[in-house]
């Protein structure tokens, strides 16, 4: 039970002050004058002042509360390492006992596993919440058990009390890592790119003389070892063999005495792509839809286009002279022979045999699609002349054959095959454009019956349209009609004659994202998508190898015509090897060090401003386990082998009574009386 005093103003403070001032004065006028009742009109003032000031005695029932000591036990998984579940969990328990053993103390046990996916060790946020569940006027102390090395520090709360770590580890831990400080999400092929890579040793490490090991491994193929100095940043020229993504392994064996291996690895994983796609187009004659090829390639930045187009052939004789025709002479030594592989696309757009170019140079592209070019032939009434291309070396590569010479000039509408619909050239053509397709007006009679090439495409009554074949090494294309250009004029609504011809452009220069069978997977964290591309009607299982080299079997379920999907969580984090049928790829899971195991030794660094902010102390474990002290506020709360909590004293309030001491009645009673007493004394002098 305790009781005070307290006021509660009939009227503000500073009015009572000027009431109580005149009062006074008037009471100062009475004594000057010699007034005999001056001393009852005194004490009359100051009942009225004191009933004014509303005196009143409370008394408070109070329940004392217990001390609140809160104690954060990091079990995330870089206090795995070595002995320091073990530490943490002997000490967690002494702890317990001797604050169990203080008197009016209670203790509350916060337990911080890994964060969700990679956000590492998130004491702070622990540490907030628990201080948010309790009144922090009972917090007496807060303790943290862990290796110091904490990812949110910038969720640290308002502390109200001594914060104390004592930090996990032995004097003698050592760990090495490995960093990649410079990967690029792209590179260009057949370029070198320059990783820069560094070897780490962190802690009392073993003196290794400079020099250790580091394995290199693209796609999971066999790794090649190089010498590196630790502690420096290292160079690393890399050439990407292919397009499409390349996943590249940086390892290191584990040493001897080292904490753990889980940070000797690095993944990264980079875009192959090219640096500039030359293209060649040859138109043979102008005509309405001879701009199409041109503005499609030269709309793409990464396309350096070289076009041709034959306004006068040399058989044409009509006085002109020819520097009022072109701007340069069709250079085709030059091309076709000396410089043909440079080229990674030929278009010949309305081009027949004129004599321009001689069969030599036509058997050279031939040889040229063999070797790996590709070819496209966007064929008009002269692929059913007598001087179509077929009829030329080109034609034993051709993917259709010209049928009696016909040419079909009527109105239809293209259509996607059925195999089509599952090939990445045409396949979701439909989704790309609203409503229907404009209808062309022209086709050429073409037949794949002794033919490998695939339709994609058909016109008039399921003819042929869009033909794709691949030769040797190489690609080769045929597209049956020359009014393409009518969808890009919006002739009945138009067309998708730019996505059509974007992807026809890009499948034949091999871009990878286009491949018709193709095994590919996308990671989101642990999780990753496997998607499997082809034109048969069915696949198998895949087989998912992960890092430990234990496999599982994976059945896809076809998402839309010719592509299979399904997801795969990894249980470990990793390089995972997918193989179906003769389609192998890999893929990363998760960072190969993820943020638990960058930095390993322990260290209070990063928590220091916190702990001494409140003036407590950061020990070590391996020095033994400190003993308690209680300590005033604002005083030093740690030192040699010990560290402080601050008793707070808080109590409960049960129960509250208030009494007036000065009640309306009194100073109705005593107020008058002592007027009429002064000035009854007044009277009778």
């Amino acid at each position: 039970m305790t009781g005070t005093v307290i006021f509660s103003p009939l009227l503000p403070w500073p009015v009572i002050a000027v009431l109580l001032a005149i009062a006074l004065i008037a009471v100062g006028l009475a004594i000057w004058r010699r007034l005999a009742g001056w001393a009852f009109r005194a004490v009359a003032t100051l009942v009225i002042a004191a009933a004014l000031a509303g005196p009143s005695w409370r008394q408070e029932d109070r329940a004392p509360l217990s001390d609140i000591v809160l104690m954060v036990e990091d079990r995330s998984a870089s206090q795995r390492l070595g002995d320091r579940a073990l530490q943490t969990e002997q000490a967690a328990e002494a702890l317990a006992a001797r604050i169990a053993a203080r008197p009016n103390t209670e203790l509350r046990r916060i337990t911080v596993n890994d964060g969700e996916g990679d956000a590492g060790t998130e004491l702070m946020t622990a540490l907030a919440d628990a201080l948010a569940e309790e009144p922090s006027a009972r917090i007496s102390g807060m303790i943290l058990l862990s290796d110091g090395r904490l990812h949110d520090l910038d969720k640290l709360p308002d502390l109200p009390a001594p914060l104390h770590l004592l930090l996990t580890g032995e004097p003698d831990d050592w760990d090495r890592r490995l960093i990649v400080q410079n990967a690029p999400a792209f590179a260009i092929l057949d370029e070198e790119v320059t990783l820069t890579i560094r070897l780490e040793d962190m802690g009392a490490a073993p003196d290794t003389g400079g020099q250790v090991p580091l394995d290199i491994s693209i796609d999971g193929a066999e790794p090649q070892r190089v010498m590196v100095a630790t502690g420096r940043d290292l160079d690393l020229p890399l050439t990407l063999p292919h397009g499409g993504r390349n996943v590249i392994r940086f390892s290191t064996p584990e040493a001897e005495g080292e904490l753990t291996a889980r940070n000797n690895a690095a993944i990264v994983q980079m875009n192959g792509v090219r640096d500039r796609l030359r293209v060649l187009l040859v138109s043979g004659e102008p005509h309405a839809g001879g701009r199409t090829w041109r503005n499609l390639l030269k709309s793409d930045s990464s396309v350096d286009l070289v076009h041709f187009t034959i306004l006068r052939p040399p058989a044409k004789q009509d006085g002109v002279p020819v520097s009022e025709l072109s701007l340069i002479a069709f250079p085709t030594r030059e091309l076709f022979m000396d410089k043909v592989d440079d080229f990674d696309l030929i278009i010949f757009d309305r081009y027949k045999r004129r004599g321009i170019l001689p069969s030599l140079y036509l058997d050279n592209v031939r040889q040229y699609v063999e070797r790996g070019g590709a070819v496209l032939v966007a064929a008009g009434p002269d692929f059913a002349s007598a001087d179509s291309l077929y009829r030329s070396p080109l034609g034993s590569i051709m993917p259709a054959v010209p049928t009696s010479a016909r040419v079909l000039e009527q109105l239809y509408r293209p259509q996607i095959t059925d195999l089509g619909h599952r090939h990445p050239v045409t396949a979701g053509l439909e989704d790309s454009w609203d409503g229907d397709w404009g209808r062309w007006t022209r086709q050429i009679d073409v037949d794949i019956a002794d033919r490998s090439g695939e339709v994609v495409m058909s016109g008039i009554d399921g003819r042929p349209l869009l033909i794709l074949d691949r030769i040797g090494e190489g690609r080769v294309s045929l597209l049956a009609s020359d009014h393409a250009w009518l969808w890009g004029r919006g002739y009945e609504g138009g067309g998708p004659q730019l996505e059509l011809l974007r992807r026809l452009a890009h499948w034949m220069m091999k871009e990878p994202e286009l491949d018709e069978e193709a095994l590919t997977a996308e990671a989101t964290g642990q999780t990753m998508r496997i998607m499997r591309r082809t034109l048969q009607d069915g696949i198998g299982s895949v087989t998912v190898t992960r890092p430990d080299g234990e496999t599982e079997t994976l059945d896809l379920t076809e998402a839309s015509p010719g592509l299979w999907t399904g997801e795969f969580t990894g249980p470990d984090i990793g390089l995972y090897r997918l193989q179906e049928g003769d389609l192998e790829t890999v893929i990363g899971l998760g960072p190969a060090a993820p943020r638990e195991f960058e930095l390993t030794i322990a260290d209070g660094t990063l928590l220091e401003p916190a702990v001494d902010s409140t003036r407590g102390g950061v020990l070590s474990m391996s020095d033994g386990l400190p003993s308690l002290r209680d300590v005033r506020p604002n005083r030093p709360a740690a030192g040699r082998g010990w560290i402080g909590l601050t008793p707070r004293n808080a109590y409960e309030t049960q129960d509250v009574t208030q009494v007036p001491l000065l009640p309306a009645w009194l100073v109705l009673l005593l107020a008058p009386a002592l007027i009429l007493a002064g000035w009854l004394r007044e009277g009778r002098r």
